[in-house]
């Protein structure tokens, strides 16, 4: 196969993309194209390594700059892509200049959710572009005031700390990760930052933020403030979808794809954190968040735009770094699952296995890798729990 591909997107997606239509014997054209002006990097490393100052910048990309150049990809970091004419299938850059393609890789990602401001001491956390200001104001200020506990919430309250600083997080849900993993794995992720010294409070909504004569302020729904030297803002994201929308592609809380990643537009795929797909197993739309996912989406995707055919989709699973512990989960997780745990939470050392209609849809462990991954295949094949032979077999991969 050969023409060129034009890749919108230099995160983890896009990037895994170019390397794997390389891999699978492309020769034709590759144009990657980002707006962020750094070569492609981990992501997750920014509310860890790079936010403590742990890390260099190097040790954070993906590839040195001549990876791409011996690969014959065409890396355009700093530029943007204006428009997307479907018709003609160009793309009009920042540069100016229009470029044709044969097929057309969306991998825009998402952008940091916002509260309304006017506070200049206020923070957003999504790439590498806003590490050094939060670095500045932790260090400078000595006091953090984060509203949002999800994983970057969480990972910022840990990585502050560390830093020395005094550490309040206001979580609107009833606990921390209560999104991601089961209440009483939620209640350890908040035991865990206690012990730290980070001050929590859940089940709290945040309606104002204003800066005042000593920080900035927050302003809650039952009335209390909470102030800081700084704030971070960390209620989520929100799918990148502008570009695809203003081309006439199909959007909804995403870029809308088949399981081939294809777009509801000629020779247009999409993937990544943008994107939006039909899960036939919950019978709903999904949009992936987590690195993992989108790794495997631009392998995926790549693939797809090659003709190859389409690979099972894969079981979710991420994993956080929180003052030294470190856990990982999959799948679906719901808050009220029923939960199989084999080990101890309180020792830190457990596999914990949600259970939907007696059938396993989600894990979350520590000092468990193996067996997390074991349960991954669990989940994806589908199969009915078996108190026994289930765990069994989890123990033994």
């Amino acid at each position: 196969m050969s023409g060129r591909i034009v890749i919108v997107g230099t995160g983890v997606a896009g990037a895994t993309a170019a390397q794997t239509l390389r891999r699978e014997g492309y020769l034709g054209e590759i144009v990657l194209v980002g707006a962020e002006p750094e070569l492609p990097y981990r992501r997750p490393a920014v509310s860890k390594e790079l936010l403590a100052g742990t890390t260099p910048w190097q040790r954070a990309v993906l590839k040195p700059a001549k990876f791409w150049a011996d690969n014959a990809v065409d890396l355009r970091p700093a530029t943007l892509v204006r428009a997307i004419d479907t018709d003609s299938a160009t793309v009009r850059l920042s540069t100016g200049e229009v470029l044709g393609y044969d097929s057309l890789l969306l991998a825009t990602g998402a952008r940091a959710r916002t509260i309304d401001t006017a506070s200049t001491r206020v923070h957003t956390l999504r790439g590498q572009s806003d590490v050094a200001a939060l670095q500045a104001a932790i260090d400078t200020g000595g006091s953090l005031l984060i509203i949002g506990g999800g994983l970057v919430g969480c990972e910022v309250a840990a990585t502050a700390r560390g830093l020395g600083a005094e550490v309040t997080l206001l979580n609107a849900g009833p606990g921390l990760l209560d999104r991601v993993v089961p209440r009483a794995v939620s209640d350890l992720v908040g035991d865990i930052h206690l012990e730290h010294g980070v001050v929590v409070e859940n089940s709290v909504t945040t309606t104002r933020l204003a800066d005042t004569a000593v920080g900035v302020t927050a302003a809650t729904t039952d009335g209390r403030t909470f102030t800081a030297a700084a704030a971070l803002v960390a209620i989520g994201s929100v799918p990148d979808t502008i570009l695809a929308e203003s081309a006439g592609i199909a959007v909804n809380d995403g870029i809308i794809v088949d399981q081939h990643y294809r777009t509801s537009a000629p020779a247009v795929f999409a993937a990544g954190d943008a994107t939006t797909a039909f899960d036939s197993r919950r019978g709903a739309f999904e949009r992936g968040q987590h690195w993992n996912t989108a790794m495997s989406d631009g392998a995926a995707a790549a693939k797809a735009i090659l003709g190859h055919p389409a690979a099972p989709a894969e079981v979710p699973w991420g994993w956080t770094d929180q003052h030294g512990s470190s856990m990982q989960f999959a799948g679906w997780l719901h808050p009220h699952d029923e939960l199989v745990v084999d080990g101890d939470l309180h020792s830190r050392d457990f596999l914990a296995i949600a259970l939907r209609d007696g059938h396993p849809v989600g894990a979350v462990a520590m000092a468990r890798p193996r067996e997390l991954r074991a349960t991954r295949t669990l989940i994806a094949a589908g199969d009915p729990w078996s108190p026994n032979a289930s765990l069994d077999l989890v123990r033994a991969r």
